[in-house]
């Protein structure tokens, strides 16, 4: 019975939260990201969370995992934006995360 109400309690943070790993390969990546310089440039404004259970799928928050098997996407970081699928800045507040372009909030799910 404690491992049903375990499951319970613990799989809506599984099932929401956006879990990415970094990739060394473009190769084995699902996005390509390159870093902007400045929000206005960006698709996504993201923040990085300390715990997963922090994480909100498509709103700009991830928690980055050790291992590939964790992620939910693996990513590759790119040198020019050119090469990129997403752009995304990294913000120092949660409050600042978010979608600036919303035509590729499918490439998250």
């Amino acid at each position: 019975m404690r491992i049903l109400v375990a499951i319970l309690c613990f799989s809506p943070l599984c099932l929401f939260s956006q879990k990415i790993f970094s990739v060394k390969y473009p190769s084995q990546a699902d996005i390509k990201v390159f870093v902007t310089r400045y929000s206005s440039q960006a698709d996504l404004n993201v923040f990085k969370v300390k715990y997963q259970s922090q994480a909100i799928k498509n709103e700009g928050k991830w928690f980055f995992v050790k291992y590939q098997s964790q992620a939910d996407k693996k990513i590759y970081f790119v040198d020019y934006a050119s090469q990129s699928d997403l752009k995304i800045f990294f913000t120092k507040y949660s409050s600042q995360s978010g979608w600036r372009n919303k035509e590729k909030v499918h490439l998250l799910y």
